[in-house]
């Protein structure tokens, strides 16, 4: 990941990054609105990337994991990109067109006034780890369509992905059209340097402001897909084993190394016995053996450490762990952490205050949904949050007055795969947004046109002014207010 630094221009991949961005920025100038033929063959050409090197992008990923459920990486990787590329090919037209405006008639009653869509130039894009290659191309979907071009740093915990993709990707791109980088001695900072017409970043909100920084030197606009810590909330009146079945799932997917991913659960008092009975079988039904593939691994010895850490610290202060895979024992150097519930936490805990980002799962109770509120926002706003419920004026509630960047409501994350809605944090957790439409005009610039008709209204108004002037400003006055 990208770390402030102040000699990031002395690095030596930063003449490496300008070098690309100058040819890019020139190819750019050369055809500056490609037609929608030519954006989509380049959706075509990455649908081609993916669909030609399926198996060979699942391998890296789980090289660089040590263990990552190719299931997973099948279905939130590779399905999610090209159902994203399908459906942008197929709504693109129609985005592409001008928009006409209201202009007033009565001042002006031949011109027009228009938006167009136009690329930005050349995007950067800075890569996480833990989804890389839905996270590196379903950007990219949007980039293209808004026919821009793009340069792609990944994550230094995805190289065996970055390696890959930098011997692929001259298959089906110029180098002028997009390139990636891998992550080389800390780059990250030389990447985020560049006078790029867009930034775009997904990680941390520690990096995230680092990046943001170095991208003000250039007066770059920056879009931050962050973190954060989303709540859950299970209501009286959902089945307890229903809201088991659904947030474990999620917990549990991609072993909690997600950005959406529950953070903390709010239970009813009361019912964390039943809670955990039912999560107990839930788990021991699809995880009977911990060092199955079907449970991926921690990225590196420096997460699992910070996990382990984070549960020490809880228990150290009072905290009840709950092993949800009591009796396995993990290959040692495989960094297969087991799901655990968290009773009794407090604010003094690590696991409250930072985005844990892996199967620990801290859990509050409540009696009444003011305190569930109260809490919440009183907290950095969430990148998601997640109400369990089927009162529909609770639901309402809840979406009125608690703030985030997205909600599933009587699940958790699956928002995040349904390309129609927009994807994007709010404050701590964000800024922006992409997918669909959203994300086609992150990466255009809607640019207002006012077309002058025939007749010249204006010319009525011209100084010295006289009673004419100031009888049609009265009338238009009048008639306005």
């Amino acid at each position: 990941m990208s770390q402030p630094v102040t000699d990031s221009n002395n690095h030596p991949a930063f003449a490496r990054f300008a070098a690309c961005l100058a040819q890019q920025r020139a190819a750019y100038h050369a055809n500056p609105v490609p037609t929608l033929a030519q954006r989509l063959a380049d959706l075509d050409a990455l649908k081609a990337l993916v669909r030609d090197n399926e198996a060979a992008l699942v391998e890296a990923v789980n090289a660089d994991y040590g263990s990552r459920c190719r299931f997973e990486t099948r279905f939130a990787e590779i399905l999610m990109v090209l159902e994203d590329i399908s459906r942008t090919k197929k709504q693109l037209k129609k985005w592409l067109k001008p928009q006409q405006r209201h202009i007033d008639r009565l001042l002006f009653p031949t011109s027009s006034c228009t938006v167009m869509p136009q690329p930005l130039g050349v995007v950067g894009v800075i890569v996480p780890w833990n989804f890389p290659i839905m996270l590196a191309l379903a950007p990219l979907v949007a980039i293209f369509a808004a026919g821009n071009r793009a340069m792609v740093k990944m994550s230094e915990n995805s190289a065996q992905l970055a390696r890959l993709l930098i011997e692929l990707t001259p298959n089906y791109f110029a180098a002028d059209k997009l390139q990636f980088f891998a992550d080389d001695n800390g780059c990250g900072p030389a990447f985020s340097a560049q006078p790029f017409d867009h930034l775009f970043f997904t990680g941390s909100a520690q990096t995230g402001r680092a990046v943001m920084a170095n991208a003000a030197k250039n007066l770059t606009p920056v879009t931050l897909e962050l973190g954060g810590k989303s709540p859950a909330v299970v209501a009286p009146d959902f089945a307890l084993d229903k809201a088991a079945d659904r947030i474990l799932w999620a917990k549990a997917f991609n072993a909690g190394q997600i950005c959406t991913n529950v953070d903390y659960l709010f239970l009813p008092a009361g019912s964390e016995p039943a809670f955990t009975g039912l999560a107990l079988n839930l788990i021991a039904q699809r995880y009977p053996d911990i060092n199955s593939n079907d449970y991926t691994a921690i990225i590196d010895e420096r997460a699992y450490q910070r996990l382990q850490t984070m549960l020490d610290d809880a228990m150290s202060k009072g905290a009840t762990a709950v092993n949800l895979m009591p009796g396995q024992t993990a290959v040692p150097g495989l960094r297969k952490f087991p799901l655990t519930l968290l009773f009794n936490v407090t604010d003094e805990m690590q696991v409250m205050q930072r985005e844990i980002f892996g199967p620990l799962l801290p859990v509050k109770t409540y009696n009444d949904a003011s305190e569930v509120i109260a809490y919440i926002n009183s907290k950095p706003r969430p990148l998601a949050f997640y109400p369990f419920t089927h009162d529909k004026a609770l639901q309402q509630r809840y979406l009125a007055e608690v703030m985030s960047g997205g909600v599933t409501l009587n699940h958790a994350i699956l928002h995040v795969g349904q390309h129609d809605l927009p994807f994007g944090g709010i404050g701590d957790s964000g800024m922006g947004h992409y997918h669909g439409y959203e994300g086609f005009l992150t990466f255009s610039k809607l640019r207002p046109v006012f077309k002058q008709g025939a007749y010249n209204s204006v010319s009525m108004l011209l100084p010295p002014y006289g009673k004419l002037a100031e009888k049609m400003t009265d009338w238009l006055i009048k008639l306005k207010g």
